[in-house]
């Protein structure tokens, strides 16, 4: 566990090694939750936002169409298969 220290500004530094593990750069905004004894920083837009540009090759299908039925039956098949190799999912 690291240690930092609030500067008389009421400013706090997040140790390198730990701005580098989540990616965080200069600048990075945070929300800031309360917990009474403690505080939670999580980073606003933890994700991009998605342009719609981005997203439209995943609608682009061209193959056969698939029932509800269809999808169910590959969702199992994978769940048996994940199953069989032992991994759990929460």
């Amino acid at each position: 566990m690291e240690t930092t220290r609030l500067s008389s500004k009421g400013q706090v530094i997040v140790p390198k090694s730990v701005r580098e593990a989540h990616g965080w750069k200069a600048g990075q905004e945070f929300e800031i939750d309360d917990l009474g004894s403690s505080i939670v920083l999580r980073p606003v837009n933890a994700f991009p936002r998605s342009r719609v540009e981005d997203l439209i090759g995943c609608t682009d299908y061209q193959g056969p169409k698939h029932t509800l039925e269809d999808m169910e039956a590959a969702i199992a098949i994978g769940v048996a298969e994940q199953f069989s190799k032992g991994v759990q999912q929460c």
